[in-house]
């Protein structure tokens, strides 16, 4: 449970993961954990994730939300070349535009085949029928830019629709997204990472529920505007049963002092305290 009252001029930061191999359980995800953490980092935040598998129309109304929103999201995978790649094309019907081999994605990709063929040993032949089909990898949307591989040089690519909404393409490799989407984060939003260290300071309680903290998490948000206060209930913790988390965070100094004040007003409450927290 969240509660604020504070307008944020930062966009959301969102994420969509792509592929069927997610969704049957064959493979784990592991970009939702690694997109939080690139981004908490940075002093920023992951506002929502959407898991898609490799159905195009999905894919198109997932993105087409995307690039309405005014928000900044990350899609991992399908932008392969193969029948099961769907992500370039739905994002090309999304936008409502057409593909286009890109310039400068189609000199990386030939670059890397030429690499291939010195490692291998072999003669590098670009009118071969197996090169020429792997600068479909290269086919963005009219006007997209592109994000450097560096595990590969195969690129992403990044498209912003006429709703204000950018989105960044990667691939599903973990080694390959992950370096990228930190590329992208330091080079285009750099200037949205605070300039000031954020935490986060909680205290486990018990005995209470959270409909009874809620007057108390609301007056403290409008009491301390830069402050978000959160709640966490479990019923079933490992080490501490049924309790309820209940914190603060944003910028240190401001969530300090909030903390202070929420445990001063949780006094009249007569709870036992568990050990407080600070991340």
């Amino acid at each position: 449970m969240n509660i604020s009252s504070e307008a944020t001029a930062l966009p959301e930061f969102g994420a969509i993961i792509i592929g069927d191999e997610i969704l049957s359980g064959k493979r784990a995800d592991k970009h939702l954990p690694k997109i939080i953490e690139l981004l908490t980092e940075r002093g920023l935040s992951l506002s929502w994730a959407d898991y898609v598998g490799d159905s195009p129309e999905r894919i198109t109304a997932t993105l087409q939300r995307a690039f309405a929103s005014r928000q900044v999201v990350f899609s991992f995978g399908g932008i392969g070349a193969t029948p099961d790649d769907h992500t370039r094309q739905c994002a090309g019907r999304a936008l409502g535009l057409e593909l286009h081999l890109h310039p400068e994605a189609e000199a990386l990709i030939r670059e890397r085949m030429q690499d291939t063929a010195r490692e291998q040993g072999t003669i590098y032949e670009p009118d071969r029928p197996d090169n020429i089909h792997r600068l479909n990898m290269g086919v963005f949307p009219q006007g997209a830019n592109i994000i450097r591989n560096p595990y590969n040089k195969i690129p992403g690519f990044s498209c912003t629709g006429q709703g204000g909404g950018t989105v960044h393409f990667v691939p599903g490799f973990p080694v390959m997204a992950w370096p990228m989407v930190a590329q992208v984060l330091d080079t285009d939003y750099a200037h949205l990472f605070p300039s000031v260290k954020r935490v986060e300071m909680s205290v486990i309680l018990f005995g209470s529920m959270e409909a009874t903290l809620t007057p108390l998490m609301e007056a403290i948000e409008s009491r301390h505007p830069l402050i978000k206060v959160f709640s966490l209930p479990s019923v079933d913790h490992p080490q501490w049963g049924r309790h309820i988390e209940l914190g603060v965070k944003g910028p240190e100094l401001n969530a300090q002092a909030a903390f202070e004040d929420l445990k001063q007003g949780l006094a009249p409450f007569n709870l036992q305290f568990g050990p407080e927290m600070v991340r």
